[in-house]
């Protein structure tokens, strides 16, 4: 080594800390690859792609030729240094110490440090063209790289650890969520909205999004021809429910348009309407919003009344009810369900008792709980254990609201306050 010139031993210093760089680049950038962006670039062709997917699905491999050439590389380095350290200061341990530290620092910063976080932050852009690199670097290294395995695996065994096949992880429904909202960028916002709400299909239920009992549009088959003729005519929906006796007792579901067509003399005659009926299709209370919407496939239906476990009607739905909890609403709503929130000049709101918490809290930004009670009236019910007089002012999880109309036993109008910033819910105050 004597011979050889200071300079090109400094020059070689230089060129192996390079290559000590070009192995940690390489492994940062590989393991931080995205394995689903990488899968859809190997659906395009890309051959940079391919390649990068082969070395990843052999990771020991991979790891065993970056991890050697990065050794191998700076335990040269740190010999090269050492030899220069002697040339020019002689066998004095404080100067050995000194080009230790010096090698050390230099390894850090220009071959560790610096070239993990760049390939951490541009692991596509890096990955893809080293692994032209790696991959013959691989074939040319195999010998060593699986005698090194070798040991490896036997290791690996004695602990009783075997590594997960990273190709078959599959990605939770809470981090394929995250993976949407960490994607606003790449896809507009309305159909990040479809598809954050599609999640949310199997947390809802029926009866988080149906028409209540009270607001359904129904018929009564005991009613006199006329007046059939005259309901069917007015009829807001394609579809009405038709009951017998009491609106509870639902005895079928007729398409308005059909019963028209055989109206005569302004009249509908009830054995008409009979023969027209289609069997109700009742859904029982808590069925998750996809599980019904898989059962209205199965049934070819588009209607459902949900009852509770004592056959009790407690509402209705539709197949529009669950396609505009994904798109929101599209369209204008039955003269039975008017507007349910009226903003007021001091910036309350003015909401009928009615209305579903999910909906307050999702077009009015509120924060009410959803593992109770489905409606402000029952939320407002179930924590005073009395019908309010109209007046009565009260705060519920930190949302202040006054009782401004009740009719039947029911509260029909409640004015909420605007939500103040809470940095944590508070407990339910009365």
């Amino acid at each position: 080594m004597d011979e050889i010139p200071l300079s090109v031993q400094f020059v070689v210093l230089g060129i192996l800390l390079l290559l000590s760089g070009f192995f940690s680049i390489a492994e940062t950038s590989m393991m931080a690859l995205n394995r689903y962006r990488l899968k859809a670039l190997l659906r395009t062709g890309n051959r940079g792609a391919r390649l990068a997917s082969d070395l990843l699905a052999q990771t020991d491999r991979l790891l065993g030729v970056i991890l050697l050439g990065n050794n191998l590389v700076n335990a040269a380095a740190a010999v090269l240094v050492s030899v220069i350290t002697v040339r020019l200061f002689g066998d004095d341990e404080i100067a050995l110490a000194i080009g230790t530290l010096a090698v050390t620092f230099l390894i850090l910063v220009f071959s560790e440090i610096t070239p993990k976080v760049v390939g951490a932050a541009y692991a596509e852009a890096i990955a893809l063209p080293i692994a032209f690199v790696l991959k013959p670097l691989l074939r040319l290294l195999y010998p060593v790289v699986w005698f090194v395995n070798l040991f490896v695996q036997s290791l690996l065994w004695m602990l009783r650890l075997k590594p997960a096949d990273a190709a078959n992880t599959k990605m939770t429904p809470e981090e394929l969520r995250t993976l949407v909202l960490e994607a606003g960028n790449y896809i507009p916002k309305k159909h990040q909205s479809i598809l954050l709400n599609l999640f949310d299909l199997e947390q809802i239920c029926v009866d988080d999004v149906m028409t209540p009992r009270s607001q359904i549009e129904a018929i009564d088959i005991d009613a006199s021809p006329a007046t059939l003729r005259t309901q069917l005519a007015t009829a807001y929906h394609r579809r009405i429910p038709v009951y017998q006796g009491q609106p509870d007792n639902i005895i079928g579901v007729v398409l308005v348009r059909k019963a028209l067509g055989l109206s005569r003399d302004n009249a509908v005659l009830a054995e008409q309407l009979r023969g027209l009926m289609r069997a109700p299709y009742f859904a029982p209370s808590g069925t998750p919003l996809f599980t019904q919407l898989q059962q209205f496939q199965e049934h070819q239906d588009r209607l459902c009344f949900v009852v509770d476990e004592y056959g009790e009607l407690m509402g209705m739905l539709t197949l529009d009810d669950i396609v505009e909890e994904l798109i929101g609403e599209f369209a204008t709503h039955s003269p039975l369900q008017p507007g349910r929130f009226h903003p007021q000049t001091d910036g309350s709101h003015l909401v009928e008792g009615g209305s579903l918490l999910r909906e307050l809290n999702r077009k009015l930004g509120f924060r009410f709980p959803l593992d109770g009670p489905k409606t402000l009236n029952g939320l407002v019910l179930e924590h005073l254990r009395e019908i309010p007089e109209p007046g009565t002012s009260l705060e519920i999880a930190g949302h202040r609201m006054k009782i401004i109309q009740t009719q039947d036993r029911v509260i029909k109008a409640i004015s909420l306050a605007p939500l103040e910033k809470i940095t944590a819910v508070p407990q339910t105050r009365l």
